[in-house]
């Protein structure tokens, strides 16, 4: 039976998911709280991970280990890298890759993890068209699949977009979701990300940023939602 581990890194991207939840309780482990319920009818634990790679590695980890998830989600904001995605519009990952991790002086390629056989952890096909199919619902003309890539840093000037850009060709920036994917990736678990635009990652992002979190993390939520629902119908 499918079971959907739900990540996001702040309050305002899971509140409404945990709202959404039926047959409720809820576990503490590793200074998280983890609820375990059905959402749109489908067994799901929706976690607030916390901001960056370390808590979201390790919150992912728990949800493999100790809930025995089968599939995970990773949604939330993003700041854009593609000037064709505007604050407000949805991405589903193709795949996910680290723009901070630098070992080239070893010959590895930028965002290379040494040990790993992939720069970029791809996305499963099936949970893709799940989210793609949900995103459209939520947001039609708005969505866009690609890369995302992920780094211990919010992106707020145009230089770093810039090298970020040139060195990963994603769509847009966020602090979680390659550390997410990497762990779904060595447990062999079905995993997408699903973000929404927030701010433009540039030197207008900390303007962006707290006027359109809440209105970003709830469609993703709205997303999300419907995804679970979808799985469910499914099984």
């Amino acid at each position: 039976m499918t079971k959907l581990g739900i990540i996001g890194a702040m309050t305002v991207e899971v509140e409404t998911l945990k709202d959404a939840m039926e047959h409720l309780s809820v576990t503490h482990k590793a200074g998280m709280e983890f609820y375990d319920g059905m959402l749109e009818g489908l067994p799901a634990v929706v976690v607030q991970c916390g901001v960056g790679k370390v808590n979201a590695a390790m919150c992912a980890q728990v949800l493999c280990d100790c809930f025995h998830v089968t599939h995970l989600v990773n949604t939330g904001i993003a700041g854009s890298l593609c000037a064709q995605l505007d604050i407000g519009d949805l991405v589903v990952s193709e795949d996910a890759m680290y723009h901070d991790f630098d070992v080239q002086r070893f010959g590895y390629a930028i965002g290379e993890v040494p040990g790993m056989d992939v720069v970029a952890f791809p996305a499963n096909r099936d949970m893709i068209a799940y989210a793609v199919a949900a995103a459209e619902a939520v947001h039609p003309g708005h969505v866009k699949t690609g890369r995302i890539a992920s780094g211990d840093v919010f992106v707020a000037d145009a230089e770093r977009k810039a090298r970020i850009i040139a060195g990963t060709k994603a769509l847009c920036t966020e602090m979680e979701g390659a550390a997410i994917a990497q762990v779904a990736y060595r447990n062999e678990l079905p995993f997408v990300i699903l973000r929404a635009i927030s701010d433009k990652a540039d030197d207008s992002a900390e303007m962006d940023y707290p006027t359109f979190e809440a209105q970003a993390a709830y469609r993703c939520a709205q997303v999300t939602r419907s995804m679970a629902g979808m799985l469910c119908a499914a099984e």
